[in-house]
């Protein structure tokens, strides 16, 4: 499961961060609402863990455009504001549950495991075109046809499955799936882009994973139901 948190007081956020990470959560950090809203709007999180007063943008705001977006992902705000008003302020801006500061570390696991449940099929399964991705399995299903990732052939296809269309550029998919601090280069991008486009084809997937020149990958569905191999990355 991928967290992102958006919380201006670093401390508190490394803390919640370090507990998740112990919890086997992969987990993402923004410090401030724009970056957490660029960051939400990737559609790749399973759980968005929002503060309310934070520099450029605040939660409610962030909230509000991330369901612009029609993006379902779960939004826990966590905020000192506990008056009724704030967190009625807080649900109808599109967060799905208001934890008040301070919390115990419980009530927060507690949280969070409660609005990932919801989620229901939507956490196992995502589907584009004719194709779904099993999450649970990493594995492509087309019909009665599938076929195994690999662990780095998996975080791609999932990014760009949860895209749901938007492109993606290969800096973005380096430093989601290989990290911020790794030697790997846009090649390697390229290369694996060039697996999954052959592995949709052998399970005869209608998905095709466009390229954009200078811009990135994003996903199309073929009016024909057939695969074309494209070359270009």
């Amino acid at each position: 499961m991928k967290v992102l948190i958006v919380e201006d007081e670093k401390l508190l956020a490394d803390s919640i961060r370090s507990l998740l990470t112990k919890k086997g959560f992969e987990v993402d950090v923004a410090y401030d609402g724009e970056s957490g809203l660029e960051y939400a709007e990737l559609g790749i999180y399973d759980l968005v863990i929002l503060d309310i007063m934070m520099p450029e943008m605040n939660g409610y705001e962030v909230a509000k455009r991330i369901r612009a977006k029609r993006l379902g992902t779960p939004i826990l705000m966590l905020t000192a504001k506990s008056e009724v008003e704030d967190r009625i302020t807080g649900l109808n801006s599109g967060a799905d549950y208001y934890l008040t500061k301070p919390f115990d570390t419980r009530e927060l696991l507690a949280c969070i495991n409660a609005l990932l449940r919801r989620q229901g099929a939507q956490v196992d399964e995502i589907r584009f075109g004719n194709t779904s991705l099993d999450l649970s399995m990493a594995t492509l299903v087309c019909g009665a046809n599938s076929i195994r990732l690999s662990a780095r052939e998996f975080d791609i296809m999932r990014f760009l499955f949860q895209a749901g269309g938007k492109i993606l550029s290969k800096e973005t998919i380096l430093a989601k799936v290989w990290g911020y601090d790794s030697d790997a280069v846009e090649n390697h991008v390229e290369v694996y882009i060039g697996f999954l486009r052959k592995k949709l084809a052998s399970i005869g997937s209608d998905v095709r994973i466009e390229s954009k020149r200078r811009l990135g990958y994003h996903l199309e569905v073929s009016e024909h139901g057939e695969h074309d191999k494209k070359a270009a990355n």
